[in-house]
């Protein structure tokens, strides 16, 4: 432990400036958003014109930790060899999600610029159609609170998101941005959609107000694992601070925007983000190649024993199979073959890291919202073709033997769970079809799920 005398993280200890002027507004104070969207924010060459006031999701916990702090983090990139420590000033603001007043007089000022969130794939409601899950029981409670008065507190982001659409609207001023960070194909037109709908639900005059705004679609590109308390430890001994929320990263980071923004934003381009009128390419090499090789990891690995993402890519045959899947996704990728095998090679070294604890179990939480974004147009693609998807299937029999109840603890919806329970002849066309109602009839893909589930 250094002798020098331990401080509190905070801006009037010298760490940072004073706070910068709230232009952004943020829905969900997770690490990926504090390793990533403010990281890029905070290395800006305009970064002092933009600060960030950030909302918890469901828990209040990282917002009563970072207050005392000013808002304030340390950043830790992870390489193979070492550690490098920074101090994130970019969040001028934090706030539990029940601050519901806050976060509409955010919404109020006419300097705010973009509406912003990461609340993973789960936090957005959405049915088999893509449209709202009006059914879902949070929405519908929050569809009769908007209905008697939009200034309620609300639950659910797209809930959240029109309560700040429309007290701008209604304070008279100019339309934002609403730019989603959460690993979903075509996540802003999901994001439209879904706050659309519910606009719709409540009260068909506040469509306009939705359709006024523009959403924006990301491909957000970052590994960053849960913070431990020898994190925690790690930080005070190397940087004589106390910091209770520091974030832990990977050295390797992308950012892809596409869209408008009708109030400015800062200069993110300059800061390493990539701006482009067709994002689709991007996002579908990291869904796929990334996030898929992720959920295969997740749901296997730990049939041999391991934790990590780490540990797997060390095992041969884990190793084989992330390398199946990559060969049977790329296939299908339009991005120059050049520019794929460039982030293959980049795949192996990132998930070989031996210092970046990615747990497996984080990983696998929701299977039953990642597998159809991450695995199914994969599998889709190869029986076009006239394959059977050999990569495909296996990891879809990984996450069925995940929902009964081997490797991690299971996280996902009750019905799902109840779809792969019983006989398997009988578990995995159910399954299937509550993925995409035909595959649960294309005996092919049943088959070959069901050999998969017969190997050791």
């Amino acid at each position: 432990m250094s002798s020098a005398p331990v401080r509190r993280l905070a801006r009037s200890t010298g760490q940072e400036p004073a706070a910068r002027e709230v232009r952004i507004l943020h829905l969900g104070l997770g690490n990926f958003f504090r390793a990533h969207q403010a990281w890029y924010t905070e290395h800006a060459p305009d970064a002092s014109e933009w600060g960030i006031a950030a909302f918890t999701g469901r828990t209040a916990a990282l917002a009563d930790a970072l207050a005392p702090q000013d808002g304030l983090y340390t950043l830790v990139t992870r390489g193979e060899e070492a550690d490098a420590f920074e101090v994130v000033g970019s969040l001028s603001r934090v706030h539990p999600g029940a601050d519901h007043a806050d976060w509409l007089g955010y919404a109020r000022s006419p300097r705010l610029a973009v509406i912003s969130l990461t609340v993973t794939e789960a936090g957005y409601p959405r049915g088999a159609d893509g449209a709202l899950d009006r059914d879902d029981p949070r929405v519908a409670a929050d569809i009769q609170v908007l209905r008697t008065d939009p200034t309620a507190v609300v639950a659910t982001a797209p809930a959240r998101l029109l309560a700040a659409l429309v007290a701008r609207d209604r304070a008279g001023l100019a339309p934002v941005a609403v730019m989603p960070c959460d690993n979903l194909p075509d996540n802003g037109a999901v994001t439209a959609r879904i706050v659309r709908d519910l606009a719709e639900t409540v009260d068909p005059g506040l469509v306009e107000v939705v359709d006024h705004s523009s959403f924006v679609t990301t491909m957000v590109d970052r590994i960053t694992p849960r913070t431990t308390a020898s994190d925690r430890d790690l930080v005070q001994t190397r940087t004589t601070w106390v910091d209770a929320a520091p974030v832990v990263t990977e050295p390797f980071s992308e950012w892809v925007i596409s869209g408008e923004f009708p109030a400015g934003r800062p200069a993110w381009d300059r800061s390493g983000a990539t701006l482009t009128d067709d994002l689709a390419p991007f996002e579908q090499r990291k869904l796929w190649l990334l996030n898929g090789a992720h959920s295969l990891l997740a749901y296997a690995g730990p049939l041999r024993g391991h934790t990590t993402v780490g540990d797997r890519v060390g095992d041969p045959v884990c190793r084989g199979w992330a390398l199946e899947w990559w060969g049977e996704a790329a296939r299908h990728l339009t991005l120059p073959e050049p520019e794929v095998e460039r982030y293959r090679a980049a795949l192996v070294e990132r998930f070989s890291n031996p210092r970046i604890r990615h747990l497996l179990a984080q990983i696998a939480v929701d299977g039953s919202q990642k597998i159809p974004v991450r695995v199914l147009p994969v599998l889709r693609a190869e029986r076009a073709a006239g394959r059977e998807p050999v990569a495909a299937t296996r990891t879809i029999a990984a996450w069925i033997r995940h929902l009964r109840g081997e490797g991690v603890p299971v996280t996902d919806r009750d019905e799902v769970v109840a779809a792969a329970a019983g006989p398997l002849d009988a578990a995995v066309p159910r399954i299937l079809a509550l993925l995409d109602g035909p595959l649960g009839d294309d005996s092919a893909v049943v088959s070959a799920v069901l050999h998969h589930l017969d190997q050791p």
